[in-house]
């Protein structure tokens, strides 16, 4: 339930980041959705081959740091990205150019 309200959480976050660096929020959302999943798996499978069958403590909390880790690739990706201005320019009107 926790990972949920995390995943909602953080889609929320990447969502916003993605619309002020000028891009749709919609395919980034999905992104990190999927980047989560998918990382968490690969987590749970790398831990269960270092542990060992037995270990599900410890496998499920590396997948989880990958999750999170994933999720921190992914915001850094979309901070490379340069901001959107255009919106700015455009909310000036005339009566602000003049003193």
């Amino acid at each position: 339930m926790l990972e949920i309200i995390a995943i909602i959480f953080l889609t929320k976050k990447i969502g916003r980041l993605a619309e002020q660096k000028g891009l749709k929020p919609g395919p980034w959302k999905v992104y990190t959705v999927l980047a989560w999943i998918g990382s968490e798996l690969v987590g749970i499978v790398i831990g269960f081959l270092i542990f060992g069958q037995s270990s599900v403590g410890p496998a499920i909390l590396l997948g989880y740091t990958c999750a999170i880790a994933s999720f921190f690739i992914l915001k850094a990706n979309l901070n490379k990205r340069p901001d959107n201005f255009e919106d700015d320019i455009n909310k000036i009107g005339v009566r602000d150019l003049y003193p």
